[in-house]
């Protein structure tokens, strides 16, 4: 399940209720743009108690808007329950339409 950030101009559309039919298999993606909205997923992860919800949660860095070193150690610092991944395709094919 992907959770929308504010900065992603797309937050409206997450549809919370589904929350409730994750199981601990699934996973849920935050694209981090910036600093605000990394403390508004932090807010989600205690808002919806994901870690108890999911065993992956996923923070990644909004390619060429969050810098991934700044991101990293943000999540280190507050010693998130969460694994940073880097937007590959993003990273592999940053050229090509429609990536």
């Amino acid at each position: 399940m992907d959770l929308k950030t504010p900065a992603s101009g797309e937050v409206n559309r997450n549809l919370y209720e589904n929350i409730a039919y994750l199981k601990p298999s699934d996973q849920i993606k935050f694209v981090i743009c910036n600093r605000q909205d990394y403390e508004w997923a932090r807010m989600k992860l205690d808002e919806f108690s994901l870690p108890g919800c999911v065993t992956d949660i996923l923070f990644s860095p909004s390619f060429g808007q969050q810098d991934a070193t700044e991101l990293a150690e943000w999540v280190l610092n507050d010693r998130l329950p969460v694994r940073f991944q880097l937007q590959l395709h993003k990273l592999l094919w940053k050229d090509a339409p429609g990536h």
